[in-house]
């Protein structure tokens, strides 16, 4: 899967009614839609903000943290090698119940759907930090109340803006493959299901509802929460900060601290210097478990021909000298 040279094009388009274009399918609910986004931001907030007294008071079982991880990371590496590596920037080939499954991974995320997460992705990357990137934090400026603002904005408020991207323009291959368009139109389902897994086993397992519940509270919504804003750091704070050894026409930067909840996106400028690159993390010590997941699909057969960057590619990106947030 590669990026095809026509979602580059500048040639403004009208979008069909019939593409997967809004969270709960069809412009006439867009008001519905943005209520449903405040919800699905607010409630695993607040779940996150009581996780800490709330852990203290009544604890939190064993149960309940391998649920919380085992969620997490099948949510997190289903959008970075799934939705991120894979079906935006074509890092490499799968058989199709990897493409499937890497797609429904991606969805139990809860980040929105396949096709508007890759089109607004692409989009990111052919302006990135200039006009026309939707989550650029230095779009009101470089003073510190205008990157204060621009970093409210690239973590969660561009989501609500009105203005969205095309998708039939910038995702045209997704659209052309009807189970990735059933998937991607079914956001809410797998929305459900996600929100649901963790108290359904704690249930099972304990056979109690508080099991079921304690389950739901640090499996689903802690989760949620921890995980959207660990990938929506990537679009503000590894945007704003951290080291650039490489060239790359933006300000993306290595946040290393990120590294391992972020499954090894944050190393974000190598990235922006080779965005088709399988592995983000190329150099010493960079703990990058999305190209160690990779690696073994391609050992399985079930991924090939994977762009891993040769060590003369990643010279030839480096700066003269490791350069430092401006």
């Amino acid at each position: 899967m590669t990026t095809s040279p026509d979602l580059l094009n500048d040639a403004p388009e009208t979008p069909s009614a019939d593409l997967p274009y809004a969270t709960l399918s069809g412009d006439s609910k867009r008001s519905i839609e943005q209520i449903a986004l405040l919800l699905f931001i607010t409630v695993p907030f607040v779940a996150l903000l009581a996780a800490v007294p709330l852990a203290w008071g009544w604890g939190v079982s064993w149960l309940d943290l391998g649920l919380l991880v085992a969620m997490y990371y099948i949510g997190c590496h289903g959008i970075t090698i799934g939705f991120h590596r894979y079906f935006t920037h074509g890092s490499f080939k799968a058989k199709r119940p990897l493409r499937i499954a890497l797609a429904v991974m991606g969805s139990l995320a809860v980040e929105g759907p396949l096709v508007r997460w890759v089109a607004d992705h692409r989009k990111h990357h052919k302006f990135s930090d200039a006009e026309g990137d939707p989550h650029s934090p230095w779009r009101f400026g470089e003073s510190v109340p205008a990157l204060m603002r621009g970093l409210w904005w690239a973590h969660i408020a561009w989501m609500f803006d009105e203005e969205r991207t095309p998708q039939h323009k910038y995702a045209p291959d997704l659209i052309k493959d009807p189970a990735l368009v059933r998937i991607s139109r079914d956001f809410i389902y797998w929305t459900i299901l996600s929100l649901a897994i963790p108290p359904l086993v704690g249930g099972l397992v304990t056979m109690s509802w508080w099991g079921a519940f304690t389950a739901f509270f640090w499996g689903s919504l802690v989760r949620v929460a921890l995980l959207h804003h660990v990938t929506w750091s990537i679009n503000s704070i590894c945007h704003a900060v951290g080291k650039r050894p490489f060239k790359s026409r933006d300000r993306s930067g290595n946040v290393w601290w990120l590294a391992v909840l972020s499954c090894g996106e944050s190393w974000h400028n190598l990235h922006h210097a080779e965005p088709t690159s399988a592995r983000h993390g190329v150099l010493r010590g960079q703990v990058d478990s999305s190209a160690r997941l990779i690696r073994w699909f391609e050992k399985l057969g079930w991924a090939y021909d994977v762009r891993w960057p040769s060590a003369s590619r990643i010279d030839a990106r480096r700066q003269s000298e490791a350069a430092d947030p401006a």
